[in-house]
């Protein structure tokens, strides 16, 4: 059997019979305003309804392609004002750190003041041991700068540690909440002397253990700030510990024992000052 031929109509054809066709339609439009009335009336039922049919989708394409060039244009604007709000929101955590780190400063500066008699070196903690608290740290200070072990390091409000090891560049810092120290106390108001030992147990709940506090008298009260003591061995007289928050008698009726909350944000540090001081 022979296969039969398809038929093929060029597209070049079917476009020049378009054209002619929309040709004819414009000048139907134009004789209809001269041609005898019963052609007026034909025209009427048929080829104007045709024409007003394809001005209708002429404009419907007209329409989207004007809409797609409008959302072209607000997806270029919105590229433009989401790179302008990334910048913005770059720009705005850059101040908000700048002006987080002048606060400390300044709270630096302020602890700074309230030891006028000691001199002190900033510094800047660069590690620390895994965990949520600054129980042992790195600072970016050592003995090239004066630094020494066994000199007190204050932060925030108070007390932070002491240096226990030192390098060229760089040197260890021990804190007040590590396990493995004790620091000889008193408190501020009664002259009432106690033991401060760490516990990152007890800071959990943002508290350090107060041990064989001499209080006969019944005058340490929760509030009552407690400093370090003259007969420290390690550390510097009268800086600040923390605050009393509990006190209890001891089962020997001599002493008492409590809790005292630290002066010193020991879950963010990031800068600390050095005493150069030495304890005599």
């Amino acid at each position: 059997m022979k296969k039969r031929t398809k038929m093929s109509f060029p597209s070049k054809y079917l476009l020049l019979v378009f054209t002619v066709f929309c040709l004819g339609l414009m000048l139907v439009t134009f004789t209809t305003k001269i041609m005898p009335e019963p052609l007026k009336l034909v025209a009427g039922y048929t080829i104007i309804p045709m024409q007003n049919g394809i001005n209708r989708v002429g404009q419907w394409f007209n329409d989207k392609a004007d809409e797609f060039e409008s959302l072209k244009t607000t997806q270029k604007e919105n590229k433009k004002l989401q790179e302008q709000v990334d910048e913005l929101t770059i720009e705005n955590n850059q101040l908000r750190q700048d002006r987080f780190e002048l606060d400390r400063l300044r709270e630096l500066y302020g602890l700074d003041q309230k030891y006028p008699s000691y001199n002190k070196i900033a510094a800047r903690i660069n590690g620390k041991d895994s965990g949520n608290w600054f129980s042992t740290f790195m600072i970016d200070k050592g003995s090239k700068d004066g630094i020494a072990v066994d000199m007190n390091v204050i932060a925030g409000s108070g007390l932070v540690g002491r240096i226990v090891n030192v390098g060229p560049n760089w040197a260890t810092v021990r804190s007040i909440i590590d396990d493995a120290h004790n620091v000889s106390a008193m408190d501020l108001a009664t002259q009432d002397m106690c033991i401060i030992s760490g516990s990152l147990e007890l800071m959990e709940d943002n508290l350090i253990q107060m041990s064989q506090l001499m209080d006969t008298d019944n005058n340490v009260q929760p509030g009552d700030q407690i400093v370090t003591s003259h007969i420290s061995d390690k550390y510097l007289q009268g800086i600040l510990i923390g605050y009393v928050t509990e006190v209890r008698d001891d089962a020997n009726k001599l002493t008492k024992s409590g809790y005292i909350s630290p002066a010193v944000d020991f879950e963010h540090l990031e800068e600390v000052l050095v005493i150069t001081n030495l304890k005599e």
